[in-house]
């Protein structure tokens, strides 16, 4: 229920003009209409239910305010207070709008940069809520200030009309606050939160006229087992909290009405991929054969004694081949556990009998390794089923177009056992003869999509096959995003490493102590080591450089210096506004690049020594013979950008220098580690900060200086950057959540996976026949509605 002052309110609302439900088109819903509802389909609210799932992102107790005189500095605080006065200051800057509000002798300063557009908003008397960090302030207008505080003007005393009608959502309570819809009313006026809370409001008031219960998504018997409220119940108690609700629960929303509707979401999610799993199993698949001559052509292939992982993962990959159901395996293993011979074994399963086999890379530098390597491994073995060396086609999409053809035509002709690509693959024009097993590495470069368009490759026949799918990665992931991204996989992972593998000492620098560094490595290629130099740009401050990939945390403020006059005395302030991920204005310029730092090394520092430079805007065949003639020994150092981050194995390599580790992510920096160490000798990783260094990345260097292993690195990763940034990239695969979080909400994931096993595969006798085909049916409408995932 709602707090007391609701049924007030709601008397003063009067009639309702219509029933409202769930499914209603968002223009029937009042002060919303033909226009607004246009502007909310943008951003994808077309339904009530849509509405109502727009949740508030945080919360201020303007039932119980943050009293002037006891605010404490550095803390985000909700305080209210009467206009005092305000004023809008020309400076060298730009426009300074300033404003005073004040709570009995106390007040607070509150601070504006380019805000014109507030010069007419505020009057001396007005009562406004503000939200934002409270700094220190030397200034006479009170002890503290807000830069740039979130703001709302609370409704008159005296107020008439419908400002009076809805004072009582702004006041005496604990209000939401919502992030704009957008778009605008049909006089002009911003959606603002102020807005939605009382379209919010109204719907509520709407809904109570029909009947709600039938928006019901979950079992009784599993609602009340689990101590779940309603989902009605629910949605009004996040949207307006009941007075004594902690403000603590609602901020992290751990309530139990936004526990009930984070299970709701995880649950259908983990019942999709459940329903997945289970159309898979009844799918008709090729039940390899794994005899004498399947087990002789791996033999061939093994360059040392396997450790016992690779032999357990091999055994359950094998296990998978052999049943007539398709198989739909991850493997995941460490930077250098030695993934790619298994996926090689794996290969040779699908190929000994009589079937193709394709491997997709997400760039040309790891695809062009992948294909050297098994060239090399498969090209000097013969077949025991043919008798002749095995057929490897490389197809990528820098190769010009009569090679193209040409890797296309053996390929459909099925004179290709291996074909190892890019996007490539997947291209209209590429046909398989009988396609057998897909192997995807750094799947989560590609997503969902490009995985099962490979999947589905017709045969010479015409007809698309039903072949196995391996999904490799080295990127060790964290097991919440593993049950969302491949919740429809079953997991094998290596967790060890190859015998002889020396522990890499990683140490943290700056650039001040740069020529130290240096010295270290002109050291080690004295004593016959090679090493790596790793830039975070290819080159200057353009915007189209593929290897860039910060953290959304690594983009320091961009700093805009205001100077206000006030006598003869000149006060500077700095506003502060962070970048978008990968725009970094004002910053690349500070940023060393890889062409700059090998020009200037190669005539400096490290004069005398052999210099490489690898980078993504090379074609293949230069980025072909550059890392040839560093694993010949040819090249001393190696300047790069993270293009060597994957595939390169230069085992007397061991030194790996990155500069401005701070604006890497951890899972990006561990990858780049695991380029050195692949040899006998003692291999080094340095991360050389340049500038100011963010807490997290601090955090995140500390970590790699502490530990080695991957998915407790990875773990921190997630826990900073979030499940979207977590790759570097947006995940095309991660389902958009509307509640659930998967880096807060690990538990209620974990119990979702649980409850969807139990619900799909044995029934609770508590549930009604009604109930259990209503689920399957919600799930139906919303996996393809909500999530979009592709259907195996």
């Amino acid at each position: 229920m709602i707090h007391n002052a609701s049924s007030v309110f709601a008397a003063r609302l009067g009639s309702i003009d219509s029933v409202l439900e769930l499914s209603t088109p968002i223009k029937y819903v009042k002060r919303v209409g033909d226009r607004v509802a246009e502007g909310l389909a943008k951003r994808g609210v077309e339904t009530v239910e849509d509405l109502l799932y727009h949740l508030p992102f945080r919360y201020e107790d303007r039932l119980n305010p943050v009293a002037m005189n006891a605010l404490v500095a550095g803390t985000m605080s909700s305080v209210i207070g009467e206009v005092r006065g305000s004023v809008l200051l020309k400076t060298r800057g730009g426009p300074l709008f300033e404003m005073t509000v004040g709570q009995g002798l106390s007040s607070l300063k509150c601070m504006w940069f380019n805000g014109t557009y507030l010069k007419d908003k505020f009057k001396p008397g007005q009562m406004v809520a503000l939200y934002g960090k409270l700094e220190a302030s030397r200034s006479s207008a009170g002890k503290f200030k807000m830069i740039q505080p979130q703001f709302e003007i609370l409704p008159d005393a005296g107020a008439t009309g419908s400002d009076a009608e809805f004072a009582m959502l702004e006041m005496g309570r604990i209000v939401p606050v919502y992030e704009s819809l957008g778009g605008t009313t049909p006089w002009g006026a911003k959606l603002t939160s102020k807005w939605t809370r009382r379209v919010m409001w109204s719907v509520f008031e709407q809904l109570a006229e029909g009947n709600i219960e039938a928006s019901e998504t979950l079992p009784k018997a599993q609602r009340e087992r689990l101590g779940l409220p309603g989902r009605m119940e629910s949605l009004r108690s996040i949207h307006f909290p009941e007075a004594g609700t902690p403000i603590t629960q609602l901020m992290s929303a751990a309530t139990p009405a936004h526990r009930r509707l984070i299970f709701e979401e995880l649950f259908y999610l983990e019942l999709g991929l459940e329903l997945k799993r289970r159309r898979m199993r009844e799918r008709e698949g090729t039940a390899f054969v794994t005899d004498a001559r399947v087990r002789e052509a791996i033999k061939q292939v093994l360059p040392f004694h396997p450790t016992t992982a690779q032999k357990r993962v091999l055994g359950e990959i094998v296990e998978d081949m052999r049943k007539p159901q398709p198989m739909r395996r991850l493997l995941q293993g460490d930077v250098g556990s030695g993934k790619t011979i298994v996926a090689m074994q794996a290969a040779l399963v699908a190929i000994e009998n009589g079937y193709q086999a394709a491997l997709m890379a997400p760039t040309e530098i790891l695809a062009t390794q992948h294909y050297l390597s098994a060239r090399k491994l498969l090209g000097e073995v013969l077949s025991p089923r043919t008798g002749r060396p095995y057929r490897v086609t490389l197809l990528t999409g820098s190769l010009d177009e009569a090679m193209k053809r040409e890797a296309r035509g053996r390929i459909f002709r099925g004179e290709t056992d291996l074909a190892i690509g890019t996007h490539a693959l997947i291209e209209d024009k590429v046909d398989f003869d009988s396609l057998g097993l897909v192997i995807v590495d750094e799947q989560h470069r590609f997503g969902v999509q490009q995985r099962f368009k490979l999947m589905k490759k017709p045969g010479a026949d015409g007809v698309s096959s039903e072949p196995d799918v391996l999904v490799m990665t080295a990127t060790p992931i964290p097991r919440t995003l593993a049950l969302t991204l491949y919740g429809d996989l079953d997991a094998s992972v290596i967790d060890e490493l190859p015998p002889g593998r020396m522990p890499i000492v990683t140490r943290r620098t700056t650039e001040e102590r740069a020529d130290d560094v240096w010295a270290f490595v002109r050291k080690q290629v004295a004593l016959g080591r090679q090493a790596y130099l790793v830039y975070p740009v290819i080159e200057g401050a353009k915007d189209d450089q593929p290897e860039l990939d910060f953290p959304m945390d690594e983009t320091e403020p961009v700093e805009a210096t205001v100077k206000t006059t006030r006598g003869n005395k000149v006060t500077a302030k700095k506003a502060t506004a962070k970048p978008k991920q990968t725009k970094l204005p004002g910053l690349k310029q500070e940023l060393r690049s890889a062409t700059a730092m090998h020009d200037e090394l190669r005539n400096g520092a490290l004069a005398g020594l052999r210099l490489g430079l690898l980078h993504g805007r090379l074609s293949a065949d230069e980025k072909e013979v550059t890392m040839n003639r560093f694993k010949r020994g040819d090249i001393d150092v190696l300047v790069a950008t993270t293009v060597i981050e994957v595939g390169v194995d230069v085992p007397n390599a061991s030194v790996m220098v990155i500069e401005h580790a701070e604006r890497f992510g951890m899972a990006q920096m561990h990858q780049l580690r695991g380029r050195v160490g692949r040899g006998a000798a003692k291999s080094f990783c340095i991360l050389m900060t340049g500038g100011r260094v963010s807490e997290q990345a601090e955090a995140r260097l500390d970590a790699m200086v502490r530990t080695q292993n991957g998915f407790e690195l990875a773990e921190l990763d997630l826990e900073q950057r979030g499940p979207g940034e977590f790759f570097g990239t947006r995940q095309a695969g991660l389902p958009e959540f509307r509640v659930a979080n998967l880096v807060r909400d690990r538990a209620l994931l974990e119990l979702a996976k649980m409850e969807a096993a139990r619900f799909a595969l044995q029934p609770d006798p508590a549930i009604s026949r009604e109930e259990t085909d209503a689920v399957w049916a919600r799930l139906k409408h919303q996996w393809q509605r909500r999530y979009g995932l592709v259907e195996a």
